[in-house]
Order: structure tokens, then C-alpha cells, then sequence
């Protein structure tokens, strides 16, 4: 995952796009060298986010980033813009090239730290039908974290995966409750024998449990354990980049 720096127009922007753009593009070329599969962009510094939506300048300049990271590495690229702007993600994602999205709220509702996200699957697939961008694909968080599932207490994890399949995603995305927290086990095996979509894990894998979570789910999105100090606002360290593929290898 690169969290791209606070975008124009946000509470925390500070810095013009052009080095914004340099630093996701660096980051790129450090994750390629150590041989991850492909890469994520979100706007993860955009805090507090508008919920359901993003402005034109936010989907301009993803846009822009997420192009160069493209052209820079040629890898599997993908794009997620907080929060729940899922129409606005395939947008970009078609757009710049890119290969899928990471959408919140595709299938049952939620409640978020921005509010009530209602399910998008329905208005999302004909918007990427209508714009030409069938190829790309839509993976969906279930049960997501930083949300309250309340509301959908009586529907258990497996089921809503079976939703993202029913409802036409094409992949689902297991998280544990906040960012860095570790997917719970139980979830990660429920969801397997509920779908047949490729299961990812979103949250909390390491050098030290990937092993043991690849011979669960079928990939892993690493954000936080690759910046300094494993928290996810610090910057790239290839040296835990590079430990962290050398288990993937090792698990392999």
C-alpha cells in the first residue's frame, strides 16, 4: 500500500502534487526491487474523509499519481480513495491504467467513522460498464474496520462474502478491526468456505504471521508493516520490505 500524502485542497496539504507524485513513484520502485506482486494507492492522508464521495481535485490529482506509479513499475496497480468514493476510485483506476479497486461498502451497509455507508455494488457496476472499465476489477472489504457491523449483526462475515459474489465482485478483502490489527483466524477460514472469489487479508500481516496467513488466504495488502516503526504515517523502509519478502519466499 502507498498512503499518498495529504492531496490539495485537505486539511493536512502542505505539500504540491509534483512532490507528492516523486515520493508514491519512490515508494513504488522500493516495493518492485523487492519483489512485491503489485501495489495500492489510497489517500490515506486526506484525514478526516468526506464520506460516500471525493471532489474533482482529489480524483484529478489520484489521477496523476497513480499514472506515474503505473508507468514507473508495470506491475498490478490498484487504487482506493476514502471514504467508501468507490465511483470516483473506478474513475481514476480507468483512467490511469490502473488494475482494480479496493471498495468499501459494496455489498450491506455499515457504519463508519464518517457515517452511514450504504451498499454501492449496484450503481458501481453499471458506472464501470457505462464508462468502458469492465477490466477493471472491484475487490470488497467485508465487515471492514474502523466500522460498526451493528446493523448487520445477524449476517456473519462468511455471508457477506457470498454477497460479493452474488452481487458480481471479484475479489473479498478480511481486515482485523483497525488498521495494523491482524485479521482474526476463525474470519479468514469463514470466508474461505463461504466464496469462491479470492480471499485477501487487509490489515495486520507481518513478517512474522504471513506464513501462517498465506496458507489461509490467497494474498496479503501490507501497509503498515513496511514503514519505519510499523506504524503506517512513517516512511518506506526497504529493510522491512525486504525481511518481509524473504518470508513470503520462505512461505512460498
Amino acid at each position: 500500500m502507498i498512503h499518498v500524502g495529504a492531496l490539495p485542497g485537505t486539511p493536512a496539504s502542505s505539500r504540491p502534487l509534483r512532490e507528492l507524485e516523486t515520493q508514491a513513484v519512490r515508494e513504488a520502485k522500493i516495493y518492485r526491487e523487492a519483489g512485491v506482486d503489485g501495489v495500492m494507492l489510497e489517500n490515506m492522508h486526506d484525514t478526516p474523509y468526506v464520506r460516500g464521495r471525493a471532489g474533482p481535485e482529489i480524483v484529478a490529482a489520484m489521477t496523476v499519481v497513480a499514472r506515474a506509479v503505473k508507468e514507473s513499475i508495470q506491475l498490478p496497480c490498484g487504487v482506493q480513495i476514502l471514504a467508501a468514493a468507490n465511483l470516483e476510485a473506478v474513475a481514476v483506476a480507468h483512467a490511469a491504467g490502473l488494475d482494480f479497486v479496493r471498495a468499501e461498502g459494496f455489498a450491506f451497509a455499515h457504519v463508519a467513522d464518517e457515517g452511514l455507508i450504504q451498499s454501492s455494488a449496484a450503481e458501481l457496476l453499471r458506472f464501470r460498464r457505462a464508462i468502458g472499465a469492465k477490466h477493471v476489477q472491484i475487490w470488497a472489504d467485508v465487515k471492514k474496520k474502523h466500522s460498526s457491523h451493528a446493523i448487520t449483526a445477524d449476517v456473519d462475515i462468511g455471508a457477506t462474502a457470498h454477497a460479493v459474489e452474488f452481487m458480481r465482485g471479484d475479489a473479498v478483502i478480511v481486515t482485523g478491526a483497525v488498521t495494523g490489527d491482524a485479521p482474526r483466524a476463525d474470519d479468514v477460514r469463514t470466508v474461505k468456505a463461504a466464496t469462491r472469489l479470492p480471499v485477501l487479508l487487509g490489515s495486520g500481516v507481518t513478517a512474522a504471521n504471513v506464513a501462517a496467513f498465506l496458507a489461509e488466504a490467497d494474498g496479503v495488502i501490507v501497509g503498515s508493516e513496511f514503514k519505519r516503526g510499523g506504524h503506517w504515517s512513517g516512511a518506506v523502509d526497504a529493510r522491512r520490505v525486504e525481511r518481509f519478502m524473504r518470508a513470503v519466499i520462505a512461505a512460498r
